[in-house]
């Protein structure tokens, strides 16, 4: 980013975005940005295809193509704001530049009496380190209603994180409605952590969250966690149980005991079932299978499972994603592995298998800050800010170089999260902190200057009513 000298940039009631004619995907994010700055300047900020005005912002693609898919050129002057990029996930990635830019009232519902809008005249070239920033939501151990995921994708969105991986199943709960297998749904959602009604995703529902993360550039994941972590899948088919103990309604929090008899054939039917049914929901590339904390199978078994598995799903036209343990198995080039606990996944690189990092003692928000803080559990680590920002993915494990990753996630296990405040509380201010770990290069992070850059974000988030932890670390 260069700072230019000139005067700022003062957005008027007689401001504009303009945008080339005959690309509604560019126009539709224009109004996004439009609405974004209505709401609170209560200017009509027209969307036109006609020439700029004076103090207009321009969106357009056809930058270089050094910017690549997500990269952006942003050019700030006294009477025009330009926006280029090659693709449209880039001018997206740039209006939250120019978002954040903006006073912090700019995220108000309210309106606002300020009487000037201005942007810093500056020159910013921007582009992601890392395909893949990505965060994820466990829906299965307590439910999420479709509106919390969608505050949890303007989060993501706001930091231009680009996945959401949602963990629809568990022992205490299924999450998605399918047709060729309703059982799972009506018996496996009836509960969560800690008793109550549980909950799941009707088919439209689960459209309305993937439109409205497409709309925003951002990726869902859908994850069915296979062959353990199944109980409640197994409430609805008992026939299929292989575990330590009989399938019932579950509300604790113990990991590793269920399973699915991996040795009979009806078992892959189920999930060939699966697969398909949310494999053609989901226009995406990619199905996790889970694969984690297997403790009733012999590693024989689990290694042909997971070689099976994988041939459903690239059967049904995705690429597979586990967790690390799958590495165990052979792996096919499209496979990615996730390591969370070890090195254990290191071998797999040099087979070509692709490592999307979530380090739990980075990046497990579901983690408490300090031993003080209320929420969260602590068994991978205490994770202030600074430690979910201090950390090289490329150097972090041995074995492991930049090109063999894919890039980064940070997940929140959801034991004892039970709503989006919540959710927010440890996601903030942590989720901006591996944000920048997988957009800005290594070279150029700082964390004094990312410590100052993140306070000055607390207002913003008052206006839009995240809830977030007030480090000490961070000099609000």
């Amino acid at each position: 980013m260069t700072l230019a000298s000139s005067a700022p940039f003062n957005l008027a009631r007689t401001s504009s975005i303009v945008v080339d004619a005959g690309n509604p995907e560019v126009t539709a994010i224009a109004e996004i940005l439009a609405a974004q700055i209505r709401k609170s300047t209560q200017f009509p900020m027209v969307v036109t295809t006609t020439a700029a005005a004076p103090a207009s912002i321009t969106l357009r693609l056809g930058g270089p193509a050094s910017l690549g898919d997500e990269g952006y050129s942003l050019t700030v002057t006294s009477d025009s704001v330009r926006l280029t990029a090659n693709r449209p996930a880039g001018l997206f990635h740039g209006i939250q530049t120019i978002r954040q830019l903006l006073p912090a009232d700019v995220e108000s519902d309210m309106g606002s009496e300020r009487s000037q809008w201005e942007i810093p005249a500056l020159t910013i070239t921007d582009f992601p380190r890392f395909a893949w920033r990505g965060a994820m939501l466990d829906v299965a151990r307590h439910f999420f209603t479709v509106d919390e995921v969608k505050q949890y994708i303007d989060l993501l969105a706001l930091y231009k994180m680009n996945v959401l991986h949602l963990h629809l199943s568990d022992d205490q709960g299924w999450r998605i409605a399918l047709n060729s297998r309703p059982k799972l749904a009506q018996l496996g959602s009836l509960t969560q952590v800690g008793g109550g009604q549980g909950g799941f995703f009707t088919q439209p529902d689960y459209q309305d969250i993937l439109r409205y993360a497409a709309a925003r550039y951002i990726l869902v994941v859908p994850e069915i966690d296979m062959p353990s972590h199944i109980n409640a899948a197994l409430i609805a088919y008992p026939e299929l149980a292989c575990s330590q103990r009989p399938p019932g309604l579950y509300s604790g929090t113990d990991v590793g005991w269920s399973a699915l008899c991996v040795d009979k054939e009806e078992t892959y039917s189920f999930i060939d079932d699966v697969v398909r049914e949310i494999a053609g929901m989901t226009p995406g590339p990619y199905f996790h299978i889970g694969g984690d904390e297997v403790q009733s199978l012999t590693n024989d078994q689990y290694i042909k499972f997971v070689e099976r598995v994988q041939g459903i799903v690239n059967k049904y036209g995705k690429k597979m994603i586990g967790w690390e343990e799958i590495t165990k198995a052979r792996l096919t080039p499209t496979t990615i592995a996730q390591p969370w606990k070890s090195d254990s996944a290191n071998a797999a690189v040099a087979n070509g298998t692709k490592l999307i990092m979530s380090p739990a003692p980075k990046t497990y928000f579901d983690m408490k800050y300090t031993p003080s803080t209320e929420l969260g559990l602590h068994w991978a680590a205490y994770i202030e800010v600074r430690d979910a920002y201090d950390w090289d993915p490329a150097t972090y494990a041995k074995g492991v170089t930049e090109r063999d990753i894919l890039g980064v996630e940070a997940p929140i296990w959801s034991e004892t999260v039970r709503n989006i405040g919540a959710v927010m509380y440890l996601a903030l201010p942590r989720m901006p902190a591996v944000a920048e770990v997988g957009w800005t290069p290594q070279a150029t992070r700082s964390w004094e200057s990312f410590r100052s850059r993140l306070a000055s974000q607390a207002p913003r988030w008052r206006y839009l009513g995240m809830n977030y932890y007030r480090s000490p670390q961070i000099p609000w």
